[in-house]
C-alpha cells in the first residue's frame, strides 16, 4: 500500500509565501513522476508543476517564476515552494505521484488528501 502525505498549507496575505511538503511511503520501489495539482472552488483540477525523476521541471504558465518544485528521491518527498501569492492561487492543492511497487512491481497513479491554500487580505 503506498500513501502520500501532504502538508504546508494554510492562509496568507497577497504577495506572500508558502512551502508545501508531500511525502510518500508504504511499499515503494521507485517514483517516475511527482507532481501538484490544485482545484479551486467549480473549476476542473490543474496541474501546476511537475517534476520527473531526472529532475527537469515544468510548470503551468500562471505559476511560472513564482513557484518552485524539488524532489528527495532519498526520501520519497516533493515540495511545492510558492511566491509572490495571489488571489488566483486559492485552490485545494494535491500531490501526485506515479509509483512502482515494490510488492507487486506494478505501477500505480497516486494522490494525496489535499491540502488548502487560501490567499485572502
Amino acid at each position: 500500500q503506498v500513501q502520500l502525505v501532504e502538508s504546508g498549507g494554510g492562509l496568507v496575505q497577497p504577495g506572500g509565501s508558502l512551502r508545501l511538503s508531500c511525502a510518500a511511503s508504504g511499499s515503494i520501489f521507485n517514483i517516475n513522476v511527482m507532481g501538484w495539482y490544485r482545484q479551486a472552488p467549480g473549476k476542473q483540477r490543474e496541474s501546476v508543476a511537475v517534476i520527473p525523476s531526472s529532475g527537469s521541471t515544468y510548470y503551468a504558465d500562471s505559476v511560472k517564476g513564482r513557484f518552485t518544485i524539488s524532489r528527495d528521491n532519498a526520501k520519497n518527498t516533493t515540495w511545492l515552494q510558492m511566491n509572490s501569492l495571489k488571489y488566483e492561487d486559492t485552490a485545494v492543492y494535491y500531490c501526485n505521484a506515479v509509483i512502482r511497487s515494490w510488492a507487486t512491481g506494478s505501477v500505480g497513479n497516486y494522490w494525496g488528501q489535499g491540502t488548502q491554500v487560501t490567499v485572502s487580505s
